[in-house]
């Protein structure tokens, strides 16, 4: 519980932004760093941050090492606009008179398990950040950017001692780029993003039924067909492996197969288990078209594939998918049958298990580690392999303690539109665990997943962020960092911080709300569009059908997941029903807004209610005038009657009276019917304006 401790100590040193300390000094803001370090220390002072500010160097020759302090150096000068002396930081730089010392003992690997801690010490006149390899630096200099304090007498950064270290090796995000292709800079943006919450994987998923994304040059027909144009030449893709190792990040390619096989049917049809042709798929969903494991000249061609990609990505860990096999064609196939009888395989499962063994040793003569979704997972695959759950922790426990190594994306699929606080406190191990040390050492990690039905380079950044800065603290820090209210808190300034890496989560809201205005007054749109969130799980495509080339321009894609307005409404009135629980009704009238006598709680609730109230008449002139809004204008309208029943509550509340049962009832069932999704959008508010009615009707959460 030490990390806990250290905490809890610094925000008692720290606990609000702005307090006189005993020395007459501003005491510092609290800490906004994300994730949390595993132990810290507070120190005495701070260091001003001036333009004589300054970097040093001491370790081998890193170009790693080199870059990452010249753009920390570069962000930390367009934060403060302070114009540093320093351009590019190189081996040149060992001036014993720069205030920052960087100091590493080797070149790091950019590999699983590679050491990434650091030790960061900052004092009044001089900082120190000292770490085995050049990643471990990296590290560090993001923290010290988090540290970095604004002020009445300019910038600094508060005394501390950090000693930090990852809790899990395996911190990932994967990036589906089939469904919906991203160019290289979207790639590169979220690398960078990925960087500054010191995440360690890309996981890059290259081959759909919706395309096949990578040139190969052995077999050219799987990009020239089953890519639509849309593919990253070799060229691109060592562009991206630079990229993200000069940021210490793993990119581990993903091949799916047998099953999700269509775009590579299509080039090579004789690869599959029934005859073609085949065509790229354009629906989104779980179809026919799998590989022949039966065939040897499918074990040539992959053998063939393997050894060009091996060579290209450097990444030991070769991902393969399995998941979802369909099998139907494997069941009316009758060569299939019989080859499953001559070697006695009793099922598809069994099937699956022959040709992932037949992969495991082709990756292996290329030194390269299988990985693969939750059903790879079976009696006869060796435990040299890793696991990675979709299917959830027991999934991912019992996998471990028969020997396998695995890591957890159950909980962590950021296209379901989950909130942050789900993703935040679900733990590859979670607290109290059963699992054996030796159990739990088998499990490397997790991953977030982005699956790319429903998002284009514009969107994909408003679904990653900032709720990936949460699983990345989960997968980071220590296990008892877990205050859901204070990750919230970090939560806005680290997305804030985020903008300055070029990613878009933000910046392209208001585009997107111009866009559907028809770039008038977007102010109604966005007051609504605040308090509505994308459909969660499955729902969307089951609402309605969608393929590759659909419109992902409208309000429901501008609305974003867990709606920081909506949730803080809900909080809002959370806190004032717990107040009411602890108090007496107050007896008295009705006030109205803006008066003396009533609670901040209840005065805040009243403002938003009441915008909420008037922004329907608002928001029909805007309707009016641009058609694609047409499928959410009852959405609006609802906003305006649940905002009413909302202050009648309110009302009821304040002045100390009983709602009647049928005024309860009656204003429960249009609550009820304002939850009904319109345009795969719904609102976030009506959880909260259901707990004031039932709460008027003299029923408290418990």
């Amino acid at each position: 519980m030490k990390s806990l401790y250290t905490f809890l100590l610094i925000m008692l040193i720290y606990p609000l932004e702005g307090r006189e300390d005993q020395t007459g000094q501003m005491a510092s803001q609290q800490l906004n760093l994300m994730p949390m370090p595993a132990e810290l220390t507070p120190g005495e002072g701070r260091f001003p941050l001036g333009e004589d500010f300054t970097i040093r160097v001491s370790g081998p020759a890193s170009d790693r090492a080199y870059g990452g302090a010249t753009r920390m150096l570069r962000r930390l000068s367009g934060r403060t606009g302070l114009f540093f002396s320093q351009d590019f930081i190189g081996p040149e730089d060992t001036s014993s008179s720069a205030p920052l010392e960087l100091k590493w003992s080797r070149v790091g690997q950019v590999e699983l398990g590679e050491n990434e801690s650091y030790t960061l010490a900052v004092a009044a006149d001089h900082i120190t950040l000292s770490a085995e390899t050049d990643i471990g630096i990296l590290r560090g200099l993001e923290t010290l950017l988090q540290l970095l304090v604004a002020g009445r007498e300019g910038y600094h950064f508060p005394a501390f001692r950090i000693e930090d270290t990852p809790r899990f090796a395996w911190r990932g995000l994967l990036i589906d780029v089939c469904r919906h292709f991203m160019p290289v800079d979207v790639i590169k943006r979220n690398l960078d993003g990925m960087a500054a919450v010191k995440l360690n994987v890309l996981h890059w998923h290259l081959s759909e039924n919706q395309g096949f994304r990578v040139e190969s040059k052995t077999y050219p027909k799987l990009h020239q067909l089953g890519s639509d144009g849309f593919y990253y030449t070799q060229e691109q893709i060592k562009d991206v492996l630079a990229y993200a190792d000069a940021r210490g990040i793993r990119v581990m390619p993903e091949f799916d197969m047998p099953g999700h096989a269509t775009s590579w049917l299509v080039g090579y049809p004789e690869l599959g288990s029934a005859p073609g042709p085949y065509t790229i798929e354009r629906k989104f969903g779980i179809f026919d078209p799998t590989m022949d494991p039966t065939r040897e000249t499918t074990y040539t061609f992959l053998d063939a594939f393997f050894k060009e990609m091996s060579d290209l990505f450097p990444d030991r860990y070769m991902h393969i998918g399995g998941d979802e096999v369909e099998g139907s064609q494997w069941e009316a196939n009758a060569d299939i049958h019989a080859f499953m009888r001559k070697h006695q395989l009793s099922d598809n499962e069994a099937l699956q298990s022959y040709f992932n063994q037949r992969i495991l040793k082709i990756l292996t003569k290329y030194d390269r580690k299988l990985i693969g979704w939750d059903e790879i997972f079976h009696p006869s695959m060796p435990t040299n392999i890793v696991i990675h759950s979709w299917r959830g922790q027991k999934a991912l426990g019992e996998a471990a303690s028969q020997g396998y190594q695995g890591i957890l994306s159950n909980g962590y699929y950021i296209d379901l539109i989950q909130p942050t606080d789900f993703h935040y406190l679900n733990d590859p191990i979670p607290p109290g665990s059963e699992l054996t040390s030796e159990a739990q050492a088998n499990i490397l990690g997790g991953e977030a997943t982005m699956w790319a039905e429903f998002i284009t380079p514009e969107t994909i950044d408003s679904r990653i962020w900032p709720r990936l800065a949460a699983i990345a603290e989960r997968l980071w820090s220590p296990i008892d960092v877990r205050d859901v209210g204070d990750m919230y808190r970090r939560l806005d300034v680290i997305s804030f911080q985020l903008e300055e890496l070029g990613l878009m989560h933000e910046k392209n809201y208001p585009m997107m709300l111009r866009r559907l205005t028809n770039n008038t007054d977007i102010e109604p749109l966005k007051v609504l569009v605040d308090v509505i969130e994308p459909v969660k799980y499955y729902n969307r495509p089951m609402q309605r059908e969608y393929t590759s080339y659909s419109p992902m321009t409208r309000t429901v894609d501008a609305a974003r997941p867990d709606a920081k307005v909506a949730r803080n409404f809900r909080r809002l009135v959370d806190e004032y029903l717990n107040e009411r629980k602890e108090r007496p009704a107050t007896g008295r009238r009705f006030l109205g807004f803006g008066r003396k006598g009533r609670s901040e709680h209840a005065d805040e609730m009243i403002t938003w209610l009441e915008l909420w109230q008037a922004n329907h008449a608002r928001l029909k002139v805007t309707i009016d005038q641009s058609p694609v809004l047409d499928e959410i204008e009852t959405l609006s309208a609802d906003l305006a009657s649940c905002a009413t029943i909302g202050l009648e509550a309110l009302k009821y509340l304040e002045e100390g009276k009983k709602a009647s049962p049928r005024w309860v009832e009656g204003k429960r069932n249009v609550i009820k019917a304002a939850r009904k999704p319109r345009g795969q959008a719904e609102l976030m508010v009506t959880p909260a304006i259901d707990a004031l009615v039932q709460a008027a009707g003299g029923v408290l959460p418990e």
